[in-house]
């Protein structure tokens, strides 16, 4: 039997795999022709309440749960865009509204979840209970069974919720270049569990924070700075390895 391909994390992201592996923020610009935003990530089974509470006050988007696209399949859970599609003869109105993003091909939001042990689910506590929750069962998937994974999951959950999923493209950055695939295509080359929470930074003028102040933030803070163009081509090498 040929030995198992053993791959390096290449020496670009090294920084912010080891960021990422150890809990610590790490800030990633996608693209100036893409979103053109900086998103504040963490690892999700490293999410503490006081993580939830940094995203929310120091980037202060939208709070989302990447998945890679494997672990979206085993645990057959649709794109919000599907379930619009599949209840179209009931919700006519809904359906009408599933229209490709301006910045993409196709959307990557999926259903919104809480932890069954939570209350309102949206405080800090609870956030980082359903996030942290998600990630060790990304971290536990591959020693699972599908069936295994999919009981785990629905024991712990409940939809709708205050954590929205997002999912990864099949075929990460060959196919797609958002934040969730930038994300998941840095914890893949990293070998850590395959999902990583993400928050947009906002800025003080109504629009995302400028490129230069997510620098300027993140030089304060100490945290790894990645944008996608480096990530683009750490995966190609890793890839090719």
């Amino acid at each position: 039997m040929a030995a198992p391909v053993v791959r390096t994390v290449p020496e670009r992201v090294r920084p912010a795999a080891r960021a990422l592996a150890d809990g610590e923020p790490v800030l990633i610009f996608d693209a100036p022709d893409r979103e053109r935003e900086t998103d504040l990530v963490v690892l999700s089974e490293r999410m503490t309440p006081e993580l939830v509470r940094l995203q929310r006050r120091d980037a202060g988007g939208l709070i989302c749960t990447s998945l890679s696209d494997e672990l979206r399949r085993r645990l057959e859970l649709p794109f919000l865009s599907d379930l619009l599609e599949v209840g179209r003869a009931r919700f006519p109105t809904a359906a009408e509204l599933a229209e490709r993003p301006r910045y993409d091909r196709r959307s990557a939001f999926g259903i919104t979840i809480n932890h069954r042990d939570n209350f309102t689910g949206v405080t800090d506590n609870e956030r980082a209970l359903t996030i942290r929750t998600v990630g060790e069962i990304a971290r536990d998937a591959p020693r699972l069974s599908d069936a295994e994974v999919r009981a785990r999951f629905t024991r712990s959950f409940i939809s709708p919720g205050h954590v929205q999923l997002i999912y990864a493209a099949p075929g990460l950055l060959a196919e797609r270049k958002g934040h969730t695939d930038l994300v998941i295509s840095l914890a893949r080359m990293a070998g850590l569990s395959e999902s990583v929470t993400v928050c947009e930074m906002l800025g003080d003028s109504g629009g995302a924070r400028d490129l230069a102040a997510a620098r300027r933030y993140a030089d304060a803070h100490g945290f790894p700075f990645l944008e996608g163009a480096e990530l683009v081509e750490a995966w190609k090498e890793w890839s090719s390895a």
